[in-house]
């Protein structure tokens, strides 16, 4: 059965089954795949049947869809296959079938079918896996508990991610289903290769007294082939062990854990001695290596899974701290120059110099402020405070904070109120952090430049309201329009933190909202922000 396993992200760990004909993957409750990712759109794809499989739809995503690591608009899924969408990224599986056999369905002829000796019920197969006992013959009854016993295992790896938890839950399994009086997993350690205990139990709770033939273990490992011993103390092989003697061994069944690609450890059974009639069988064997392979593929995959997730949190760790430590130097850089401006200038008692070396030490210290604030609003989860809000004061108050600003840099500042604008409902300091964000970025761009012009146009469009800020200047080359939203990306060199602009994308999509960018070379950019008019069922 085809899934898909949440790898990366806030949902990290979670599996999906993919029944349906069309999947739907996006923000919204409404998705069978809903994510709780900010940068993923509320109905960012779909995964659509197809003869093969499945097929990878982007329904137009604002941040895009990246299979293996490169964007994508449609294409056939194959198993292994990493769907990477905001921060989020999903592995595709499937149980390996690939449905390449063609069946041809001849006409019907007459509506009577001879020779059928008898029928049984469409659910008579899940009556029958769920209590065998129920099945009319030994042989049946036999063969449905043991696939019955399977089944069960099956669903266990398939739902449990804790190797722990896992392995307990089987060997409670295997003990309900064997003959064994106490059993237990011997894990080999991912680091040293030691055999590590995993749950050890005993059908009679509390009676667990387990001692593991090293012996029999290392004859598994060496042979990499599953035994029953019916008389430990009598086998040529085993008796010499300590244990064996030790701890009255009398039937043994170890059989080892094999994955995919290696052997992950052991399963070890036993009876004691005071029982005359053998318990073990063949049957008991077989079993015993069918959910040993089982637990070994779950627990190679799920070293694998831990260990690619740890290298990618090392990885955005690593690239944190780089940024980080790039943008505290620069500033670091103007506190130092101005802190030696104002230790000349007191030594001199030159009071222009001092002047100009506190502001210096002042500026640096508020892009200092900026950088924590911008951290703190990226890093945190918050709740969206929607309330009625009057968006034509909120834009006006903007443009008198950065009027200043704008005068110096010689920029000037256009925004025509439409008339009878209504109030609507919106988190109102999320849109004035991220308005005030981009018309700051808009006079920077401009700073130098003959006749630049940051002009703001706000109107509703349907069912949503959108606020432009459009800028004459440079431009933004398209190979940089999407890193610009990346963490510590920062298009102003030693100005910028290289957090705003993820900022005040984070702040407007916490809303149910998106920002849009448009850029043409040496033409000017245009940011957008677009909130629904009705807040969406997803925001809080």
């Amino acid at each position: 059965m085809p899934q898909l396993i949440v790898i990366a992200g806030a949902d990290r760990g979670k599996r999906f089954t993919l029944k349906d004909l069309t999947v739907g993957i996006g923000r919204h409750s409404s998705n069978p795949i809903h994510l709780d990712d900010n940068r993923v759109s509320r109905h960012h794809l779909e995964l659509r049947a197809s003869p093969n499989g499945y097929t990878l739809v982007d329904l137009g995503s604002g941040n895009g869809t990246l299979l293996n690591d490169k964007p994508v608009q449609q294409t056939e899924l194959r198993p292994g296959d990493r769907i990477a969408v905001g921060d989020t990224v999903l592995l595709f599986t499937t149980d390996g079938s690939t449905g390449t056999a063609s069946v041809n369905l001849a006409e019907p002829g007459s509506s009577r079918i001879s020779g059928v000796v008898r029928s049984i019920p469409a659910d008579a197969g899940s009556v029958l896996l769920k209590d065998p006992t129920k099945a009319n013959t030994a042989w049946l009854r036999t063969r449905l508990s043991n696939l019955a016993v399977l089944y069960e295992a099956a669903t266990a790896v398939s739902d449990i991610l804790d190797v722990d938890e896992l392995l307990e839950k089987i060997m409670s399994l295997v003990l309900r289903t064997t003959e064994a009086d106490q059993g237990c997993f011997l894990l080999k350690d991912a680091a040293s290769g030691a055999l590590l205990p995993k749950a050890v139990r005993a059908r009679i709770p509390g009676t667990a007294d387990l001692a593991v033939s090293r012996t029999i273990v290392d004859h598994v490992l060496k042979e990499q082939a599953g035994i029953l011993i019916a008389n430990a103390a009598e086998d040529d092989r085993f008796r010499a062990g300590p244990s064996v003697a030790r701890h009255r061994l009398r039937e043994v069944i170890c059989v080892p854990m094999r994955g995919r690609h290696e052997t992950v450890g052991v399963l070890f059974l036993d009876t004691q001695t005071g029982v005359d009639d053998a318990r073990f069988t063949d049957d008991h064997l077989q079993l015993a290596i069918a959910i040993a392979h089982q637990a070994g593929l779950a627990v190679e995959e799920t070293r694998y899974y831990g260990a690619m997730l740890h290298a990618e949190r090392l990885a955005a760790v690593g690239q944190t701290i780089a940024g980080m430590s790039h943008h505290i130097k620069n500033i670091m850089q103007g506190v130092r120059f101005g802190s030696d401006m104002v230790r000349t200038a007191l030594k001199d008692d030159d009071r222009e110099l001092l002047a100009k070396g506190w502001r210096l030490v002042e500026k640096n210290q508020a892009r200092i402020d900026d950088l924590i604030l911008d951290m703190l609003s990226y890093s945190k989860e918050r709740d969206p405070i929607i309330e009625s809000t009057d968006l034509v004061e909120l834009v006006q108050d903007v443009l008198e904070l950065v009027r200043g600003r704008a005068a110096e840099a010689k920029v000037a500042l256009a925004f025509a109120p439409p008339a009878d604008f209504p109030k609507l409902p919106c988190d109102a300091d999320g849109v004035h952090r991220a308005l005030l964000n981009l018309v700051g970025n808009a006079i920077d761009a401009l700073d130098g430049r003959v006749n630049g012009t940051v002009s703001l146009e706000l109107r509703l469009v349907g069912d949503r309201v959108e606020l432009d800020v459009r800028d004459n200047g440079p431009g933004i080359p398209a190979d940089q329009r999407e890193e610009i939203f990346k963490p510590f990306i920062s298009s102003k060199g030693n100005r910028g933190t290289g957090l705003g602009l993820p900022v005040s994308r984070k702040a407007i999509e916490e809303q149910g909202g998106e920002l849009l960018l448009v850029s043409e070379e040496d033409r000017g950019t245009c940011f957008t922000i677009r909130l629904p008019v009705k807040r969406p069922a997803t925001a809080s």
